[in-house]
């Protein structure tokens, strides 16, 4: 006698293995993440010049070189994708001092990259964005008849201030000096310059040099300052869940 054969029973087995294997992989990956994060107990590959207690690089991280010239402060959050580099190449002998500074707790959204072939500092609570570029090194236009890729960059040293609030997709070129909570707005693009915004007011103030290609970082910077004196204008930082996002080294939504 021939038995009927359920095809609900074979569709309920079928999506019960799929949902199994689905909880394996996620638990195996979240296990991935949790072992691969950097850490100073568990620096990985690395050999940073200090990574301070209680920092955390998550999984999986950006290109890292010359990171015996990195030094990364306490309590820091750097998400994924992150790009940490000093000097032009990996295994160059950069001398005694570090390249590449970050303060105590620094946050650095995912997909960041912070590029430093000169000195660069971060100062202490600064709160990055996704996306954002920092680089000390910018080409070159000197000769129109030369492509510009084959052009000899040029390298500034680049200072962002303590507390400063760098909102997404903003671009921090060379010689640029942010002053203490400073705001840069979503997409601004800020470089170094030699006339502080504001005029002497404002560099009474101690606000950013900014050169004429960060109207909308300038505009962010007048902005936090006239609307609360202690600096807090998040609203043109492009977002206040940024950090978060950074924190978690996952997406939350749209970046």
């Amino acid at each position: 006698m021939r038995v009927p054969i359920n095809q609900n029973v074979f569709s309920s087995v079928a999506a019960w293995r799929r949902r199994v294997v689905s909880r394996a992989v996620h638990r195996g990956a979240r296990w991935v993440r949790e072992v691969a994060a950097v850490t100073a107990e568990r620096p990985g590959p690395y050999r940073f010049r200090r990574i301070g207690p209680h920092t955390r690089l998550a999984f999986p991280q950006g290109t890292v070189f010359g990171d015996p010239w990195i030094e990364i402060g306490d309590h820091c959050i750097i998400a994924r994708d992150v790009t940490l580099t000093a000097g032009m190449m990996p295994d160059l002998d950069l001398g005694a001092e570090p390249i590449l500074t970050l303060g105590n707790g620094v946050v650095l959204g995912r997909g960041s990259h912070v590029i430093a072939d000169v000195r660069l500092t971060i100062g202490d609570d600064c709160f990055f964005g996704p996306g954002v570029y920092v680089t000390t090194t910018n080409h070159s236009y000197d000769d129109p008849e030369v492509p510009v890729g084959k052009q000899w960059p040029r390298s500034a040293p680049v200072a962002i201030g303590p507390g400063s609030w760098i909102g997404t997709g903003a671009v921090i070129l060379p010689g640029a000096r942010l002053g203490r909570n400073v705001v840069v707005a979503a997409g601004a693009v800020v470089r170094g310059g030699p006339r502080p915004c504001g005029g002497r007011r404002g560099a009474r103030q101690g606000r950013p040099q900014l050169g004429p290609a960060a109207g909308l970082a300038a505009a962010a910077a007048d902005a936090r300052t006239s609307a609360d004196p202690r600096g807090r204008h998040a609203g043109a930082a492009g977002g206040a869940g940024e950090w978060q996002e950074a924190a978690a080294g996952e997406p939350h939504g749209a970046s």
